[in-house]
């Protein structure tokens, strides 16, 4: 979506540290030190140090025994505040679609030109789970939630919306067929099968699981994704 004039005028430059500490924080593999949050900032030390504090005086932070940074309790309880009715609906249909499906089930949402996962289930019991965590972020015309989303919407109303991301002409596709396919989009090797996700006061979002390879038929999976999307629609209706 183009920004208003107040997202695009006078900015915090402190509060944007700080969220962008939290994003480095949420994207590492392992807890960071402050020497390695400050080059990932590309400030001193003790600005580092100086936002630390203040993200951990509100819990977004916390310390290992050895010092190191890794996201606070502080951000689960900012999370499940974030599109709760959304979250309350889907979870128990992704847990049933993971387990039915056997792959990573997960809602997206879309955040201007870009996908975020909001909820996500992995299947019990399958050694080929692939993590795809909530606040997990990727190009809004790269991958199937994207298309999905896309396909809701429609090529005028979306270069109108959206002029800085193209539509993609597999989003046509997928409105005839009922569901969006992709693969090697997002991760190398991995394939998605997404369906809209159309709610009452949301945004387009997407439903959708993402498995290794390809030769899986995608039929039966969209179905399932489009019943599983169609009790979510009633249920935050």
């Amino acid at each position: 979506m183009p920004r208003t004039a107040a997202e695009t005028g006078p900015h915090s430059q402190t509060l944007s540290r700080g969220i962008r500490a939290l994003e480095i924080l949420a994207d590492a593999r392992s807890p960071l030190t402050i020497a390695e949050l400050s080059t990932a900032l590309d400030v001193h030390r003790s600005i580092a140090y100086r936002i630390v504090r203040t993200l951990e005086d509100h819990a977004l932070v916390t310390r290992d025994d050895s010092g190191r940074l890794q996201p606070g309790a502080g951000l689960a309880v900012l999370a499940r505040a974030v599109s709760r009715d959304l979250q309350t609906a889907s979870l128990p249909e992704l847990g049933t679609l993971a387990a039915d499906l056997r792959m990573t089930a997960f809602v997206a949402v879309w955040d201007r030109t870009d996908c975020i996962t909001l909820a996500t289930v992995e299947p019990q019991h399958n050694g080929a789970t692939l993590a795809q965590h909530p606040g997990t972020r990727h190009p809004l015309d790269r991958g199937g939630p994207g298309i999905a989303i896309q396909s809701a919407i429609g090529r005028t109303d979306w270069e109108q919306r959206v002029p800085g991301v193209p539509y993609r002409p597999e989003a046509d596709e997928s409105r005839a067929r009922g569901y969006a396919l992709s693969h090697d989009e997002v991760i190398p090797g991995l394939s998605s099968v997404a369906v809209p996700l159309i709610l009452p006061h949301h945004r387009p979002a997407a439903l959708a699981v993402v498995y290794l390879g390809t030769g899986i038929d995608p039929e039966p999976i969209g179905a399932a994704l489009n019943a599983a999307a169609e009790r979510i629609a009633r249920a935050v209706g």
